[in-house]
């Protein structure tokens, strides 16, 4: 017999904000005795490793999930794919930071993948809500109940929940309170501990088409290949803390690092670094994004006592067998914005 019971988990901020901490307790204390739904809060799940509790309970999960973290919604829902944790993308009420009123957040089809897809995809959805978009408690909690209920009554899969047996064995026998003193008893329950603020990548397999590039212009091990022979991020602690070189090289901006201060290399909604048809580095002389990302890894590469190598070396070539088209009316802008040497 399934069950229609939800689970919620709350990825805590990395920050000692105390508006920030302040906001994750109202949550947390709204939905700890909310019934039909399975609370539990982890550290920042971009920080986990594998065999870490927060990850092993995510695991566990086979049901409906809800994942509220400081990150923008792309990016987390392909830093939890990343982790084995996969399913349809949920359609959220909430808006993400820096998104439009007329924009709609999440709810991407799997058959409206422009790349390669995920490598497995569950009969569940997963929803991504982003806790920098509001600062009151209750716009996350009544968002979670419609969602709870939606579940409820149209959105069960055909196979995978859980039964209420099933949820009692799965979860880790883990669970502890903050550690300071004056929260024991009071604060949210939290699974596992992060002792390291990590930084690598993260692909977004909607938009990555396999094109390998990634792969020829890191110079760190960071990328490998699956026995799919589809590109992977396998040595993610091989990746240069700050650096996000490989994410402007990417041709359909597939590359996301959800600590990043630019929206675009965050995960944020719309296209990435090189997104921009008309390239406005060209208006102010500023370097391009390929000029920068060859700067960002020499660095790097300095760093480890290496030769900086700039454009020789992992540069793509984009256009290389591409067949000619007809140019359109931005083309030809770009056209005469060259002409004029600026």
């Amino acid at each position: 017999m399934t069950t229609n019971r939800i689970t919620v988990v709350l990825s805590q901020t990395r920050s000692k904000n105390p508006a920030k901490r302040r906001l994750e307790e109202e949550i947390a204390t709204a939905l700890l005795l909310e019934p039909g739904i399975d609370f539990a809060v982890t550290p920042n799940v971009y920080d986990l490793s594998p065999g870490d509790t927060g990850l092993l309970y995510l695991n566990s999960v086979k049901g409906h999930l809800i994942l509220l973290s400081w990150q923008y919604p792309r990016a987390a829902h392909w830093l939890l794919d990343r982790n084995g944790i996969n399913g349809k993308q949920g359609v959220t009420l909430l808006k993400s930071v820096g998104e439009e009123d007329d924009e709609e957040s999440g709810g991407a089809d799997e058959d409206e993948y422009r790349g390669i897809g995920p490598v497995e995809l569950l009969d569940r959805y997963i929803f991504c809500l982003d806790l920098r978009a509001y600062d009151d408690a209750g716009v996350y909690v009544e968002e979670i109940k419609r969602i709870a209920k939606d579940v409820s009554v149209k959105l069960v899969p055909l196979t995978g929940l859980r039964t209420d047996s099933d949820q009692n064995e799965s979860k880790p026998n883990l669970f502890q309170r903050f550690s300071e003193p004056e929260k024991q008893g009071a604060g949210p329950i939290v699974l596992g501990e992060s002792k390291v603020n990590r930084w690598y990548p993260v692909i977004d397999y909607s938009r990555c088409t396999n094109c390998l590039e990634c792969i020829d212009f890191c110079l760190f091990g960071v990328y490998g290949i699956d026995h799919k022979e589809r590109i992977l991020v396998e040595n993610q602690d091989n990746c240069k803390r700050g650096c996000p070189a490989c994410s402007r090289v990417c041709p359909e901006n597939a590359i996301i690092f959800p600590e990043h201060k630019t929206p675009a290399i965050a995960g944020a909604p719309g296209e990435g670094p090189g997104g921009l048809k008309i390239d406005l580095s060209k208006l102010f002389g500023a370097p391009s994004a390929i000029e920068m990302a060859a700067m960002e890894r020499d660095i790097e590469l300095v760093k480890d006592g290496r030769a900086a190598v700039g454009l020789a070396v992992g540069i793509p070539r984009r256009q290389t067998g591409k067949a000619a088209t007809e140019k359109d009316d931005l083309d030809k802008l770009m056209d005469e914005l060259d002409s004029l040497e600026l």
